[in-house]
């Protein structure tokens, strides 16, 4: 590796934390340093040149970003749909110190927990639904649903039926960026750049009733929408379907509510079919719904339920795989070792970050007040913009909300997506 241009830029960091006497000097020292040697997620690094590079997130505060010195930001998207006690706790800061102090790693391997490890597990089997009881650690969502593919695999293997490996997921779907879950997105761009989806994966109608319920009402399309699980399961043959993977509320598409009939069916079917259930919560989780978990309101006891993000609210890497009754007895105690693990599963520090939240938010009681307050902005959105003519619906539950943007509200018809109508309105922002 040859010396760059910009190896002072580590100095600069600390020297814009510090405050620096020449801000500018140090801001433009990290920008292109940044735009030289960092490759962001999800973004076109042509535009990021020609633009003269990123902006610079400095400090949060409560619900606000602070950056490139004092601009300061409404942060009403908390991140990436993570940071749900706010910015800026000191607990928090101080939970991390202190669990790192007295042991800053150590594996989970081979029979080895730690006291943040055990007592997160325990917090998350008692507060997650039905008998969903066994917490595997990973770092990110994306690798928590990935663990979550291979048991199901081994699910059937132990059940003498291992020809059961196909998945079932959605349009519009968002489940991660490795390989598998990838293809588990409803989402074709993310496919193209890759060659995926990789085989063994279906993808059935998402309940998006605005766009494609066409003349049913809410209700007749749930039900329709979930009848498509169904034929795919025919099609398929269920003997060869594994699972079905679904979140309760597709946050990243737009926040696609399920009509009420949906869920109900859905769970149905897969105990009708006998295929696994799993419910991705790595958004949903933790109380942005005014839930806990978006299965206490639609109903649902699935046989896995994926948590990120809201776990730690973003302060440390830290995801979960929640396993219930049923599949770890045939995956977990049957004897011989669980062959699947990540270096850092498990993590004391991200465990004791995890602990910390998980008291905020039961203490400050903000599951009732992302309810309270849902109600208050889902009020003031519909009041302020619900009879625009560019917008279509204003939906959502609790402090998740998602605005319809259409080109004519009568035909609900929408603006094409090659368009950027989005880039366009936050541009404007």
């Amino acid at each position: 590796m040859t010396s760059s241009p910009h190896a002072s830029a580590s100095n600069a960091a600390r020297s814009t934390i510090a405050g620096s006497d020449d801000a500018q000097m140090v801001r433009q020292q990290l920008r292109d340093a940044d735009r030289l040697h960092h490759v962001h997620p999800f973004t076109d690094h042509s535009a990021l040149q020609q633009n003269g590079g990123a902006f610079i997130a400095e400090r949060g505060e409560g619900s606000m970003l602070v950056g490139e010195g004092n601009i300061r930001l409404l942060d009403a998207m908390a991140g990436l749909g993570c940071v749900n006690v706010g910015y800026g706790r000191k607990e928090m800061a101080q939970a991390a110190a202190d669990a790192m102090q007295n042991l800053a790693y150590y594996h989970s391997f081979q029979a080895t927990t730690n006291p943040h490890a055990a007592a997160l597990a325990e917090r998350i089997a008692k507060a997650a639904p039905g008998a969903l009881n066994h917490v595997f650690f990973a770092n990110s969502g994306s690798e928590a649903n990935e663990s979550i593919l291979k048991l199901v695999r081994a699910y059937w293997r132990a059940k003498g039926q291992p020809n059961r490996q196909h998945i079932i997921a959605r349009d519009y779907a968002y489940h991660g960026s490795t390989l598998f879950t990838t293809s588990l997105n409803g989402l074709p761009p993310m496919h193209e750049a890759f060659g995926l989806p990789l085989s063994g994966v279906s993808h059935i109608d998402a309940p998006y009733w605005y766009r494609q319920g066409g003349d049913l009402d809410p209700d007749t399309y749930g039900k329709k929408a979930a009848q498509s699980l169904k034929d795919k399961i025919t099609e398929l043959g269920a003997d060869q379907v594994a699972a079905f993977i679904a979140e309760p509320i597709q946050v990243t598409s737009g926040v696609i509510m399920p009509p009420e009939s949906y869920w109900p069916e859905i769970v149905a079917i897969c105990k009708q079919e006998g295929i696994l259930l799993i419910a991705d919560e790595v958004v949903t989780g933790f109380g942005r719904t005014g839930h806990w978990f978006a299965q206490d309101h639609y109903g649902i006891e699935a046989d896995f339920m994926t948590l990120a993000k809201g776990l730690s609210s973003g302060y440390m890497p830290i995801a979960a795989a929640v396993i219930s009754d049923k599949v770890a007895e045939m995956t977990l105690q049957q004897g011989g070792a669980f062959q699947h693990g990540f270096t850092t599963s498990g993590h004391p520090v991200a465990c004791a970050v995890a602990l910390k939240n998980l008291d905020i938010i039961a203490q400050e009681r903000l599951v009732e007040r992302a309810a309270k307050m849902g109600a208050v902005l889902h009020g003031k959105l519909n009041t302020a913009i619900g009879d625009h003519p560019l917008v279509g619906e204003v939906r959502g539950m609790g402090l998740l909300a998602g605005i319809e943007l259409v080109r004519d509200r009568k035909s609900r018809s929408h603006y094409p997506l090659e368009l950027g109508l989005c880039s366009h309105v936050a541009n404007a922002a």
